[in-house]
């Protein structure tokens, strides 16, 4: 038995048929294999445990209705032996002639359809023009279409841009103009903002140190501040020049002031540390 035409035939049944669903196939082809283990000899013992094993199919009911249905569909034949101590048989029919056969009309069609198509063929060409070959190959016949088809698109698209290249070069400057009237517009709008901002002379050493004395900070807290913005080009984040010194010496004294408090609450958080050596009958 040639289980390659075996299973021809049975998918040509079963496209044949609509009412078949995967779940059918599934179950037909985990009989299939245990028939091969029976080097295809009819009929074959199963138990619907392995079955259901080898066809992934988890409902009994499901199992029982596929299995019946491949019974009335000619698939199979279906013997139960209710026993759970015996198996159920199972005949399984041998598709591969019917696969010949199938094969043999669809090919008796072919040369039918194929004769049919000649013949008209040849009585169109001997009406038309009596010269032209009677078969034409489809091949060529259909790279012919696309050829003609790509002319005659060129063809339309080249009539298409000859009719549009006048106004394509009336309407071509105004867009040009208006694309750099908007760049322009931009970078107008771009350097007025960029102006309007007002520069102011970076302040000297002595100015700095006199500032931050009368408020109270450190003579080192002057030189940072001074060294800082004299190493990036007295600019505000890198970017932006500076506007009024004095305000950025504001943001930088309060910045300080914020440090030294963090560092008193630390010291602070220190002392409530523990050791080896603390009384703890001391209040704290």
């Amino acid at each position: 038995m040639n289980y390659i035409k075996h299973l021809t035939g049975f998918f040509d049944k079963v496209i044949q048929d609509r009412h078949l669903n995967p779940t059918h196939i599934s179950l037909y082809i985990a009989l299939f294999q245990q028939w091969n283990v029976n080097r295809f000899q009819n009929p074959i013992s199963i138990t619907r445990d392995e079955i259901m094993r080898i066809s992934k199919i988890a409902s009994k009911a499901t199992y029982h209705k596929c299995m019946r249905e491949l019974n009335e569909k000619g698939f199979l034949k279906y013997e139960p032996s209710f026993n759970p101590f015996k198996g159920s048989m199972v005949i399984l029919f041998n598709f591969s002639e019917e696969s010949k056969a199938v094969q043999k009309k669809e090919s008796d069609l072919d040369k039918k359809e194929l004769k049919n198509e000649q013949v008209l063929n040849k009585q169109q060409t001997s009406i038309s023009t009596g010269t032209e070959q009677a078969l034409v190959p489809s091949i060529n016949y259909i790279n012919n279409l696309n050829i003609s088809k790509g002319a005659n698109e060129n063809e339309f698209t080249e009539n298409f841009e000859n009719e549009n290249s006048d106004l394509k070069k009336e309407n071509e400057p105004n867009r040009m103009q208006e694309v750099f009237a908007a760049t322009d517009k931009n970078q107008i709008e771009n350097w007025r903002q960029k102006s309007s901002v007002k520069k102011e002379n970076p302040p000297t050493s002595q100015e700095v140190r006199t500032y931050f004395l009368e408020n109270s900070l450190s003579e080192l807290e002057a030189q940072k501040f001074f060294n800082y913005f004299c190493s990036n080009g007295w600019l505000v984040g890198g970017k932006t020049p500076m506007v009024d010194w004095q305000a950025a010496a504001q943001n930088w004294m309060l910045n300080v002031n914020k440090f030294i408090s963090y560092g008193n609450q630390q010291k602070r958080a220190g002392n409530l540390s523990s050791s080896a050596d603390k009384d703890y009958s001391e209040p704290l």
